[in-house]
């Protein structure tokens, strides 16, 4: 039996379809940041409008996109993953990136 779509999206398929017997746990799992090219692009996936941005995270646009996210009541996940990724991945920056938002005023306070 051939099939037109890949291998990768058909088990990206048989992912999302095992999940969907919980939804809590998959938004306990929500990842906002996805680093992208040694933490100089990162995917920011935004739930309350269910949109993923791809920028860089030096720019203006990441910072008003987690500003959106922080507004939303997300500030304190957002930060946990930016302090996990500079945790996990020392030589990307995420310490500078986490400092530059905090600076920006992104967090509150």
């Amino acid at each position: 039996m051939a099939s037109n779509t890949s291998k990768t999206a058909r088990a990206s398929v048989r992912a999302g379809q095992a999940g969907q017997g919980g939804a809590l746990s998959v938004l306990g799992e929500f990842k906002y940041v996805i680093p992208l090219n040694g933490g100089k692009h990162a995917y920011v996936r935004n739930l309350t409008n269910g949109k993923t941005a791809h920028l860089r995270t030096d720019s203006e646009a990441f910072v008003e996109e987690i500003r959106v996210l922080a507004a939303a009541g997300h500030a304190a996940k957002i930060r946990a993953e930016l302090n996990n990724l500079a945790a996990t991945h020392p030589d990307h920056g995420w310490d500078a990136t986490e400092k530059r938002l905090a600076e920006a005023g992104v967090f509150g306070g």
